[in-house]
């Protein structure tokens, strides 16, 4: 186990540098640009790939690190470039969280890095849980597999909504239901090999924020993969199954929420990375600005909402950074990923809208870049777990009561 500590050590100070660099020199001056677009941005995740940044070995590297501060530290500082390019650059690891979190040792190493390829052909992955009617309640998912034994094959129906690389993707994972009749628990998550014949993009959303990252809708019809294409392999899937069936307990949890819970502390920090960029060009703009003969930082009406933004800032990330530590030595006593989701989700909107509110007028254009991040740090109230879901996940922790 770990020590738990405030201080990072050189690694993570080194790599913390390193992305924040790519942040400032590479991310930030092309982030306007395709916030407008509203297209994936290609290149940007090229230059990612060629330094090592957008990789599987960048992800290992840094999901090995026993303290666990690795990923939320380097996330902090790509979505503190932005939020659109930053979750392009972090896309692909949703669908290489969820093999991990599912997969054998032998799947992980076949298609962990098929969601990244290298710097000269660079791939995509993408993980598929939400439906039109499934967002918060994955156990309603309607996507079925269905087991053809003759040809040793699963057979894949549905559509899956809101999903970041949906359709561009080469890998996706996707979560189906294999036992509709037991809800949650009898789902299983399946990988669908780049060019599978059925799988196609539906619609592309136009969304409110972190416009650079593509989100769209995947439709499987009569997908067919094959069966090592279930991620932890049929034999522990029908054993699961059977203790279901049978009223019995068991330690295995649906394959969505294994995914959503390693997560939880990587989406605070994007939440994070975001207000804090607000703040940072909130306090210069304060220090800066002259009215009625002085810096309207020395006015207590703008320098408390300064001081209060700073603190709900290292709040956050003092939650993020304890459930980080905590999934990586003994796990989640009290729901402490979502409370690290859920407070620096809500903070971001607020910092980000006192950003706005203490720039004035050039707040509301898009010249100083604050209203980006407004409309970048809602998301991180909805996707991966509603505000509303974390609280009742922390509710039912910390009572132990199933709160409905």
């Amino acid at each position: 186990m770990a020590d738990f500590s405030l201080q990072l050590n050189d690694d993570q100070l080194q790599i913390q540098e390193w992305v924040r660099t790519f942040a400032k020199d590479v991310i930030r001056p092309a982030a306007q640009e395709w916030d407008e677009r509203e297209e994936f941005p290609w290149p940007v995740v090229q230059e990612a790939a060629k330094i090592g940044l957008y990789g599987w070995e960048f992800l290992m590297n840094n999901m090995a690190d026993p303290t666990g501060l690795s990923m939320p530290v380097s996330i902090e500082e790509l979505f503190w470039g932005d939020a659109g390019i930053g979750m392009a650059i972090m896309g692909s690891g949703l669908a290489a969280a969820g093999i991990a979190g599912n997969g054998t040792p032998e799947q992980l190493m076949e298609w962990v890095p098929q969601c990244y390829g290298d710097a000269n052909d660079v791939k995509l992955g993408a993980f598929c849980v939400s439906e039109p009617d499934a967002g918060s309640d994955v156990s309603s998912l309607r996507t079925r597999a269905v087991y053809d034994e003759a040809k040793d094959e699963w057979v894949l129906n549905g559509t899956k909504a809101w999903i970041t690389n949906g359709g561009i993707a080469n890998v996706h994972v996707v979560v189906a239901a294999v036992d509709p009749a037991l809800k949650g628990r009898g789902q299983a998550s399946f990988v669908v090999p780049p060019n599978t014949k059925g799988l196609s993009q539906g619609q592309k959303y136009a969304k409110h924020g972190i416009k650079a990252s593509h989100t769209a809708e995947v439709v499987l019809d009569d997908v067919r993969v094959p069966g090592s294409c279930l991620l932890g392999g049929k034999e522990k899937l029908d054993a699961k199954l059977a203790r279901y069936r049978e009223g019995g307990a068991s330690s295995g949890k649906q394959p969505a929420m294994a995914t959503f819970e390693a997560t939880r502390p990587a989406v605070g920090a994007q939440a994070l990375g975001v207000a804090r960029a607000a703040y940072e060009i909130a306090l210069d703009y304060a220090k800066e600005r002259v009215a009625f003969g002085k810096p309207i930082i020395m006015n207590q009406a703008i320098a408390f909402k300064l001081a209060n933004m700073a603190t709900q800032i290292d709040a956050a990330r003092l939650l993020i950074w304890r459930a980080a530590w905590l999934s990586k030595n003994g796990g989640f006593k009290n729901a402490e990923g979502s409370m690290s989701k859920y407070f620096a989700s809500e903070m971001s909107v607020k910092v980000t809208e006192e950003a706005i509110q203490i720039l004035g007028g050039y707040g509301y254009t898009r010249e100083y870049h604050v209203e980006r991040m407004h409309r970048d740090a809602k998301i991180h109230t909805i996707f991966e777990g509603t505000s509303e879901i974390q609280q009742l996940v922390i509710a039912r922790a910390i009572s132990g009561l199933r709160v409905e």
